[in-house]
């Protein structure tokens, strides 16, 4: 496990948690869950519990609450069971793909290139990005648990900035994946996209946009930063490397419905036919992931009270379609909003780390 901290009250100051601790923290946030059905008891593995305790600074009260949040949004949203043929449309122009490389850490890459935005609907676009988040994490290594993002800005103007689309991508990635990036590369972002990014950043912890690295192909330390990251002969002429082929939606859609036709093994627990039959996931009650609840803290972890409900764009704009630009045009209220299993009860000083 790695190092945890913990804030001493009367200093201020991090200490370190032992290893002890850590697992000790883990095992009582998986007691406050209790019993769970097949794929959410899988989802639940020590690893897991420790990132929600990672990017809740290791309050058990805070990442059990986090973690419940993403376990009720599995619930109704079912990101596993997304396939190609449901975002294939989305897909098309290439503007996010898991790439065939990987870093030199052994972390799968995700390619992004927002001047290739091919649709309106938030829905559709963060059904997307869950789609290639799930895919990524699939094909990370057994010691691996973190990914990389190269986000490609070749061919990028105003008219792709969306404030919106921007915040949901924060609160999918940061609530319900935390710690699953390891860094984000903006390649050859223009002057225009840094305001913006001042304004982006109000929707991450501090520990999240640390891991964004802005990367310039005309500065000299560029092929460096790359070099030190990736095999160079793998990776695509677009960010300096040797791989001129790059995206080719028909052998990239074969790959996906590959992973698809594998991804059922991973939520499925091997047992014997005469094993007892798992409660159905759609219909599974929601009284273990119950957020009122006065007992989720530990006795050293009790915070205050229940906590409003969630955030909504009043929380953030004063305007609610104020800062948007996709297209030139401000975006409908009926053709932003986002489905409910997208929102959770976290307030702002709960953000979650990536």
């Amino acid at each position: 496990m790695s190092e945890g901290v913990k804030r001493s009250s009367s200093n201020g100051f991090e200490k370190p948690l032992t290893t002890e601790h850590q697992q000790a923290k883990v095992n009582e946030v998986r007691r406050l869950v209790g019993a769970l059905p097949e794929k959410l008891s899988i989802y639940c593995s020590d690893a897991s519990i420790e990132r929600h305790l990672r990017a809740r600074n290791w309050n058990v009260k805070k990442a059990l609450k986090m973690l419940k949040e993403t376990l009720k949004w599995r619930v109704a949203f079912k990101p596993e069971e997304i396939r190609w043929e449901d975002i294939a449309h989305e897909a098309h122009t290439g503007k996010i793909y898991r790439s065939s490389y990987v870093d030199k850490h052994g972390r799968t890459v995700l390619v992004m290139r927002p001047s290739c935005q091919n649709s309106k609907s938030i829905k559709g676009q963060i059904k997307y990005l869950v789609y290639c988040m799930e895919n990524a994490i699939f094909n990370l290594p057994p010691d691996q648990e973190q990914m990389v993002w190269l986000i490609d800005f070749s061919g990028f103007n105003l008219s792709h900035i969306s404030l919106k689309v921007t915040r949901e991508t924060a609160h999918v990635l940061q609530d319900h994946y935390p710690e699953r990036l390891g860094l984000a590369i903006l390649y050859n972002p223009p002057k225009f996209f840094e305001p913006f990014w001042m304004v982006a950043k109000a929707f991450l912890e501090p520990k999240t946009y640390n891991k964004v690295k802005f990367v310039y192909s005309d500065e000299m330390n560029t092929r460096k930063v790359m070099e030190d990251l990736f095999d160079m002969d793998h990776l695509e002429a677009a960010f300096g490397g040797k791989d001129s082929v790059g995206f080719e939606i028909n052998k990239y859609a074969e790959r996906m419905k590959e992973d698809d036709n594998r991804m059922p093994s991973f939520w499925t627990r091997a047992s014997s036919p005469s094993a007892a039959p798992q409660p159905d996931l759609a219909s599974t009650t929601l009284d273990p992931l119950n957020l009122n609840s006065n007992s989720d803290a530990s006795d050293d972890d009790k915070t205050e009270g229940s906590l409003p409900h969630g955030i909504d764009s009043d929380t953030v704009f004063t305007d609610e379609n104020a800062l948007v630009i996709d297209g030139g045009q401000k975006e409908s209220e009926s053709e932003s909003e986002v489905e409910d299993p997208h929102h959770s009860d976290v307030k702002p000083d709960d953000k979650a780390d990536a």
